[in-house]
């Protein structure tokens, strides 16, 4: 087989992704790879996408090779999938299949966008593989790629692929309408972040609408018009002081004007199953705070025109966004139905969220992306220095299942009594009475106290 190599890591060759398509090279030189570092020359890409589409053409299966950035792909991936859109180039009927490393915090998302857009591109799709970091230096995970690489090999052969996605389908948005201007209150700081660049989009009109109707003044923030000079590097030059090797301001503003704010709204128009290469961009960025969840408390809500109701793994990403991060996630309004409303609707809890301080205790999403990256953070303390501070300080170790060790040698008892049959049929029905003491205690005090 002829197979392109889409390595979308900003690092190139020195990628640690690479080194698992690399490794394959070697053990599979029946067949031809070449590789396409879109990544790193993402920006000559845009002005000549000419070499990449006969790369694109000539080939029988592409791998999309790339490190996961924020729940999904690094933006100079997203953005080279945007440029494969508006090239028109052909690519129905040709095979694609995914390689990643991570320490697999929302692996699935960044899959999941991969598989949507291929399948839009009429490609044919192979399960990719989620490695870890570290995976490709032990027997192990070197024994997990082969593995990977023959069912690849395999289902090409025999022409087994995964069930597409849903098709994609135009979306009609339901107009915004103007609304009277509420009376502002300059209470909280609330700061509105978009992409938007055409003032009579009907995104343009749902800003428009949310400033009107909430009663607290909005500053706006547009993305679109920030000079990055690039996309995330991931080189890790923030690990120690936080300082961004870019020397474009962005980590400074970011932190003294966007994460001072009481709350952040997000408005943009879905693209390619995601908010857009320039946001990813703006989210990647990001890492200039490491790992730390520094807007913690703070909540959020969402402006997006597009068919958000049928974008699930979009849906799961900004959940999982604002369960990580502890953000309330007040609510998500679409131009989908009732536009206006869904723009009232979220006015008024995101109100409400400020006013009483309103949080929710973390989910699957917030409680599995947090333990993933405290057991990270604890192992990598000597390098990501700033994060381990702000980890240590807000007692993000302290739930260390090792440093509980009174619960440990309760239910060492607790076992021990459970493993013998005459003991357990004694008990009866006395460990659940045991086990609801505690809330039976609460409910006395409380009934005392009235």
């Amino acid at each position: 087989m002829k197979i392109l190599v889409v390595n979308g890591s900003p690092k190139g060759k020195y990628s640690i992704t690479l080194q698992t398509v690399n490794y394959l090279q070697r053990k599979y030189k029946d067949h031809e790879f070449t590789l396409l570092n879109a990544g790193q020359s993402i920006k000559t890409i845009e002005k000549d996408f000419s070499r990449s589409a006969e790369l694109l053409r000539s080939t029988d299966a592409v791998i999309f090779s790339y490190p996961v950035y924020t729940f999904i792909a690094p933006s100079q991936l997203h953005r080279f999938i945007e440029l494969i859109f508006e090239s028109g180039i052909d690519l129905r009927g040709k095979i694609a299949t995914q390689i990643t490393t991570s320490k697999h915090f929302y692996d699935v998302t960044a899959h999941k966008y991969i598989e949507e857009n291929v399948s839009d591109l009429g490609m044919n799709y192979v399960r990719g593989l989620s490695a870890d970091m570290d995976d490709l230096l032990t027997q192990k995970g070197r024994k997990e790629a082969e593995k990977f690489f023959d069912y690849f090999l395999w289902s090409c052969e025999h022409s087994l692929f995964e069930s597409s996605v849903a098709p994609f389908t135009e979306h009609i948005p339901v107009a915004a309408t103007c609304a009277p201007e509420k009376p502002k209150s300059d209470k909280y700081d609330v700061i509105l972040v978009t992409d938007n660049t055409d003032e009579n989009s009907n995104l343009a009109n749902m800003i428009g609408r949310f400033i009107s109707v909430f009663p607290y003044k909005v500053r706006v923030v547009n993305i679109s018009e920030y000079k990055f000079s690039g996309g995330c590097l991931g080189c890790f030059n923030c690990a120690v002081s936080g300082k961004c090797i870019y020397k474009d301001g962005f980590d400074e503003f970011l932190r003294n004007s966007i994460q001072t704010a009481d709350a952040t709204v997000y408005a943009f128009g879905i693209r390619n199953h995601s908010m857009g290469s320039r946001f990813k961009m703006y989210d990647d960025r990001n890492f200039c705070n490491g790992h730390r969840t520094v807007t913690v408390g703070k909540p959020v809500g969402y402006i997006i025109s597009g068919k958000y109701s049928s974008e699930h793994n979009l849906r799961m990403i900004i959940e999982g966004r604002s369960q990580v991060g502890s953000n309330f996630l007040s609510s998500v309004a679409t131009d989908e139905a009732n536009t206006d409303r869904e723009i009232d609707t979220l006015s008024e809890k995101l109100s409400y969220s400020l006013e009483s301080s309103h949080t929710e205790p973390q989910n699957f999403f917030g409680v599995g992306g947090r333990l993933i990256f405290r057991d990270l953070i604890y192992l990598m303390r000597g390098m990501m220095r700033a994060d381990h501070k702000f980890y240590k300080k807000n007692g993000f170790y302290n739930d260390f299942p090792q440093k509980k060790w009174t619960m440990s040698l309760k239910m060492y008892l607790v076992g021990a009594l459970l493993s013998s049959d005459k003991i357990r049929k004694k008990m009866g029905n006395k460990m659940n009475e045991g086990m609801l003491m505690p809330y039976n205690k609460l409910f006395e005090k409380m009934d005392k106290s009235k």
